[in-house]
């Protein structure tokens, strides 16, 4: 698969159907940044009428696999990825679009070259921020991903 919005916003059609559906999109993407978008509406809101706060993790958490991916195409490697764990801060209310930012590509990439060379699991943190059109950040998430190579 190639890493463009348009692919990756088709994978999620057929393998995140619920991440689609509430409005997660892929605005952009490069070996070190990726951005997803996603407008609250009536569809995922909360009674607080604001963003329902899984809603905000989807699209938190694709920014990092979505980099975690790219990087292990890059790689060439068969290598498996798996979320461990997560945190969660809630700011402000989720209104409007939200942006959400992982820019840790390059942390990524030396992660799965650290697990290729000593061909050990290696787990890595990453962080995704939200913010509205406002540029006020609403949201910040954390992902423990497991890498590791597979044979």
């Amino acid at each position: 698969m190639q890493f463009t919005p348009s692919k990756l916003n088709a994978f999620m059609f057929f393998k995140l159907p619920s991440a689609f559906w509430s409005g997660v999109r892929v605005k952009s993407i490069s070996p070190e940044v990726c951005e997803v978008t996603v407008k609250h509406r009536w569809f995922n809101q909360n009674p607080f009428n604001s963003m329902y706060f899984a809603v905000q993790a989807m699209a938190a958490e694709f920014t990092t696999g979505a980099l975690v991916m790219f990087q292990i195409k890059q790689s060439k490697k068969s290598i498996s990825m798996l979320v461990a764990q997560n945190k969660s801060v809630f700011t402000k209310k989720a209104t409007g679009r939200i942006t959400f930012t992982c820019n840790q590509g390059n942390l990524i990439k030396e992660t799965i070259q650290k697990a290729v060379a000593t061909n050990e699991g290696q787990t890595i943190w990453l962080t995704s921020i939200g913010k509205n059109e406002k540029g006020e950040q609403v949201s910040e998430m954390q992902f423990e991903w497991t890498i590791k190579v597979r044979g």
